[in-house]
């Protein structure tokens, strides 16, 4: 385990983490303390290569930073398994897939298991989730619920209150904060403490812009990452994926082009999908989107742009769009924090920050995430505690953690059967007695959208060690001090066979620890 040294000589801080059982309420309202509450933000794909708390690169992203400058910022945060719902479940579930049953977007999440809101409800809190859900089944373990339906749209999506599908108009980022403010303010039982999970469908594939954002970034040349061109030599599931920028990225679909004289078609499958997002806008929102959408169409075509030149082209117009949508994000946390502020909320609310996953900003020449490669397996974690300290952690996290930290502090006994850990303690300036030096990842989605195969693994701080399996069977290995963008697969090279026998032994000690006997079943070593 990695932690940083100046975190160890802080004194533990007292803090009030109270349970919220009827002795416990009495005592609390005897000394005027309150259960401390919770506000967990999550946005979908926000890569921690654009937030400026993490790097300063490509946006400046002020209101996220806030709760980073006030909190802490762990720089070794990680998921379980890189994709959407499964990562969600590991959220709720605090266990790997494996263990609560969603491996894959094609699942069903059973809503009956155990769940932190459901240990929250049973100790008094109130839980609500608003935003994006995806996970198929209705959401249980919350007093209120108001969820996009699948992946949601970008403007003017329907929603689902509480079992009923109502309409709403704008846009999502925007909406899905004023349901979040309204309930905190309006809707509520304010003598209860609060779990409310704010769940945005931003930065999502196909990153439509607010309209107010249309224009930002449009002067802005965005380097090219140096892997960009990428051979994948040495590397065959990374070969075969289907998540290449100059590819698999749709030009009506991803990138706009969706020209009104319908001469630009392409051939992935999704122009209609592409053209018919366009007919969710009012007339008064076509109107701005065109006014920026249409010289730009206008320009490609006449550039008949083709090779590299496209390639990179797409890599602009992609980044574009896409901070412009996190952007949004960070103005409406914002709003956020200054409703906490004035309401005398932000004093006792702990505020959670991260990403579902990863994503690739053109690194290997990819969008998307699922590999376990570090864009996509590494996610941002920011975490702001009243009472608690300011700086960094870089000890191993994982979303599995998530689940027994906010139990912990809300006084909730953490089940036995959780595979996560409370960080709680790096929050307080404390050093856990024992803490992991290693993480497992397993991927399971294939054959599915971008070609991903099946693999698994174990990270440690400067190894990795990988296996793709099913209709493949391949190793990689990583020396991530030497080869932070892995680029070099070590496996079976001369002078590596120690670190790997280590590494593998690792690997199964994991495996044997969450029981995952699947992949037990795998290893040939």
């Amino acid at each position: 385990m990695k932690t940083n040294k100046w975190l160890l000589t802080l004194p533990v801080l007292a803090l009030p983490f109270y349970a919220c059982n009827n002795k416990q309420a009495q005592s609390d309202e005897q000394t005027g303390k309150k259960p401390m509450n919770i506000l967990y933000i999550m946005s979908d794909d926000h890569s921690y290569q654009t937030i400026s708390a993490y790097d300063n690169r490509f946006i400046q992203t002020p209101n996220i930073d806030r709760i980073a400058n006030e909190g802490v910022r762990f720089t070794n945060s990680f998921v379980a398994n890189s994709i959407s719902g499964p990562s969600r479940a590991c959220m709720l579930t605090g266990k790997h897939s494996h263990a609560n049953g969603f491996t894959d977007n094609s699942s069903t999440f059973d809503g009956s298991q155990q769940t932190y809101p459901k240990l929250l409800q049973k100790a008094g809190y109130q839980t609500a989730i608003i935003g994006k859900w995806h996970l198929t089944s209705a959401p249980t373990g919350f007093d209120y619920s108001e969820i996009l339906i699948g992946q949601g749209i970008y403007y003017n999506a329907p929603f689902i209150k509480n079992g009923e599908e109502i309409t709403s108009k704008g846009y999502a980022t925007n909406v899905i904060t004023d349901k979040a403010i309204d309930w905190l303010e309006n809707q509520r039982d304010k003598s209860k403490p609060f779990c409310l999970l704010l769940h945005h469908k931003a930065p999502h594939r196909t990153w439509m812009p607010d309209l107010q954002d249309l224009e930002l970034f449009s002067d802005k040349t965005f380097p090219l990452p140096d892997n960009f061109y990428d051979d994948y030599e040495g590397r065959q599931a990374a070969a075969v994926q289907e998540m290449s920028i100059f590819k698999d990225m749709d030009l009506v679909y991803d990138l706009k082009m969706a020209d009104k004289e319908n001469e630009i078609h392409t051939t992935t499958g999704l122009e209609e999908v592409g053209r018919h997002m366009y007919d969710t806008m009012t007339p008064e929102e076509k109107k701005a989107w065109d006014a920026h959408y249409d010289p730009i169409i206008q320009k490609f075509k006449k550039a008949n742009l083709s090779g590299k030149a496209l390639a990179e082209w797409k890599y602009q117009q992609y980044m574009r769009d896409y901070l412009r949508v996190i952007h949004s994000v960070d103005r409406n946390i914002g709003r956020v924090l200054d409703y906490l502020e004035k309401a005398g909320l932000l004093e006792n609310t702990m505020i959670v920050y991260t990403s579902d996953q990863g994503f690739y900003m053109g690194e290997h020449g990819w969008f998307d995430k699922r590999f376990m490669y570090e864009e996509s397996f590494r996610t941002p974690l920011l975490v702001r505690l009243p009472g608690g300290i300011h700086g960094d952690v870089d000890a191993f996290v994982q979303n599995i953690d998530y689940a027994p930290t906010i139990l912990e502090l809300a006084g909730v006994e953490i089940p036995k059967d959780i595979h996560g850990e409370s960080f709680l303690p790096f929050l307080k300036g404390e050093k856990p007695a024992h803490w992991r030096d290693a993480l497992y990842y397993h991927f399971y989605e294939y054959p599915a959208e971008h070609a991903v195969k099946r693999h698994y693994g174990v990270r440690t701080d400067r190894y990795k060690l990988i296996h793709f399996y099913n209709d493949i069977d391949a190793w990689e290995l990583y020396d991530l001090q030497e080869d932070p963008s892995e680029m070099k697969n070590l496996y079976g090279q001369p002078g590596y066979e120690e670190i790997t026998r280590q590494l593998e032994k690792k690997l199964v000690e994991l495996q044997q620890q969450y029981q995952d006997t699947t992949a037990l079943a795998l290893n040939h070593f």
